[in-house]
């Protein structure tokens, strides 16, 4: 497969902010397209975005990257031939040559190998997730939707970041999907007539001025039963608490509460939570320095839910395996950006796979139009996807193409 052509440019995120664009073409007929999403809140060792950081745009602009692949990478690429993806991500991590992709930056280096799978998927007549496995039994993942948005996502009291649903009742991503909206829009209702504000966060969820964690979950209990479905039977829940933001010299500042805790108060917090609410998975619980916390959460807890590392692993498979030896958790969320090729991204999926980790494909909450996430999910048998709220089109656009797989593998 020859590169005969490759162009970038700067577009715009979910949040107005500058990412980057890439297009590739193979053998002058096959065309990719990938725009890579970035988040607000970061582990310390996810890979380098590239940005600009003069004054246009706050210093967020991607015009360093752009002019990268146009006046370097694209034309020294140009009519090179890769026979993989793997062959295709290696050269790439070659040319970088540094460990967390500072160099070329990461969303430079993901927006070519994103690009370059799409398009040999077109080489290969397939849809994407059709070429991301050899194995043909593909899965849909359940849907973890987050209703309400706290922390770096919202501007209110909350401190945990998302608040998620998680519908179970159904194997169709279709009928998920239809349980979550009935949901999301019940609760749209019940938080208009309480008051609040029902304008909407980072990642599509709402963002009411709630005081406390527990106001939250009950309130999406309330519209749960209120759309006439039943907890645990038909839905749970999950929790996004983002540690890293709330770890301040050695204790977990919780504002909401009015507390400031150790690492073992606030798992005692968490399972008193799971205690009172059907909570299956709670993400980045600590923070990812505090590993003792680590240990702890998942000697406490993890018999019971999925204790997920995000900030934790970084989608990189020597955290991961870091993770695995030292029982730091039993689940990891897999955002591709975190790491910066789709073939080091399908590694750390492998790796969770092999050592019954559970993997959650994920979004960021500066998002675009790409749906390559879902592909992902389906090509690995994926448990869940987080890909934020029922609303906001670079949410949605996600839920949309699983709907539209679905009825591809159903006729399989």
């Amino acid at each position: 497969m020859k590169i005969t052509g490759i162009k970038a440019r700067q577009i715009f995120d979910s949040r107005g902010l500058p990412t980057i664009e890439t297009d590739l073409t193979l053998n002058n007929s096959y065309f990719g397209r990938a725009s890579i999403p970035s988040g607000a809140s970061k582990g310390m060792h996810e890979a380098l975005e590239l940005r600009d950081g003069d004054e246009g745009y706050h210093g967020k602009s991607v015009l360093k990257a752009v002019n990268l692949i146009n006046e370097e990478l694209g034309p020294h690429m140009l009519n090179f031939s890769f026979q993989s993806q793997e062959e295709l991500d290696q050269f790439l991590i070659d040319l970088d040559g540094t460990v967390n992709k500072s160099a070329l930056g990461a969303n430079t280096i993901l927006s070519i190998s994103i690009a370059f799978a799409k398009a040999r998927a077109s080489v290969m007549g397939k849809h994407l997730f059709q070429t991301l496995t050899t194995n043909n039994r593909f899965t849909l993942p359940k849907p973890m939707l987050n209703i309400i948005n706290g922390g770096v996502h919202a501007d209110n009291g909350l401190d945990i970041q998302e608040f998620m649903i998680v519908p179970v009742k159904y194997t169709d991503i279709n009928q998920n999907l239809k349980v979550a909206c009935e949901i999301f829009h019940s609760l749209r209702g019940i938080l208009k007539i309480g008051g609040y504000k029902v304008n909407t966060g980072d990642e599509g969820g709402f963002a009411p001025d709630i005081k406390s964690t527990n106001a939250a979950l009950d309130l999406i209990v309330q519209a749960i039963e209120v759309a006439g479905y039943k907890l645990e039977k038909d839905v749970c829940l999950a929790l996004d608490v983002a540690a890293n933001e709330l770890y301040q010299n050695g204790r977990y500042q919780l504002k909401s509460e009015g507390v400031q805790l150790t690492n073992l108060e606030l798992i005692k917090f968490y399972e008193e939570l799971c205690s009172k609410y059907p909570i299956i998975s709670i993400e980045d619980p600590l923070s990812e320095t505090d590993l003792e916390g680590w240990k702890m959460i998942t000697q406490r807890l993890g018999q019971k839910i999925k204790i997920v590392g995000d900030d934790l692993f970084v989608t990189n498979p020597k955290k991961l395996q870091q993770g695995i030896d030292e029982h730091l958790a039993n689940a990891i969320l897999i955002k591709i950006n975190q790491i910066g090729t789709m073939t080091e991204t399908l590694k750390s999926i492998d790796l969770a796979a092999s050592n019954n980790f559970t993997n959650i494909i994920s979004h960021r909450s500066g998002e675009t139009e790409d749906t390559t996430i879902a592909h992902l999910a389906v090509a690995t048998s994926s448990q869940y996807i987080k890909t934020g709220s029922i609303s906001r089109t670079d949410r949605v656009c996600k839920y949309n193409e699983l709907m539209r797989i679905e009825e591809i593998v159903k006729h399989q």
